[in-house]
């Protein structure tokens, strides 16, 4: 089974000049825990509501800021004539839970951990994705 089966396509994306409200507002309205970043419809990262909190929140920016400085730029992607096999375990080699799937740099999709779970009728790939992207990491202190 290929990804383009199961991801999510019509993407909302953002761009590097969004600030932390308007994208902190955007997952709420979407209910969506990351949205990709484009430049010129080119993916140039991804930003996480962990970004937000973690490198925005945290270290106490102000929400005007822009996503730029704190959005995660080297973003994992997957190909659509990838197999749904094939990114579980590129997910769970990198320990993801979202998949952005780019074709010529552009987003067309994205596949989460849930669409291989609920979509793809073999459990197995869930399995392969869940069981590393679960693994806690050690805390740094």
């Amino acid at each position: 089974m290929k990804v383009t089966e199961i991801m999510t396509g019509n993407v909302d994306t953002c761009t590097t000049e969004a600030t932390l409200q308007e994208v902190a507002s955007k997952m709420k309205e979407l209910d969506v825990g990351s949205i990709p970043v484009v430049d010129n419809n080119k993916l140039v990262g991804i930003i996480t509501d962990r970004d937000i909190v973690t490198r925005g929140i945290a270290e106490q920016l102000p929400l005007d800021s822009p996503i730029s400085g704190i959005l995660s730029s080297d973003a994992v992607t997957g190909s659509t004539d990838m197999s749904v096999e094939d990114a579980a375990n590129l997910m769970s080699k990198h320990q993801i839970r979202r998949l952005p799937i780019v074709d010529g740099g552009e987003v067309v999709g994205i596949l989460s951990l849930g669409d291989i779970a609920v979509k793809d009728t073999s459990y197995d790939n869930a399995e392969i994705a869940l069981d590393d992207v679960s693994e806690p990491a050690e805390p740094e202190r």
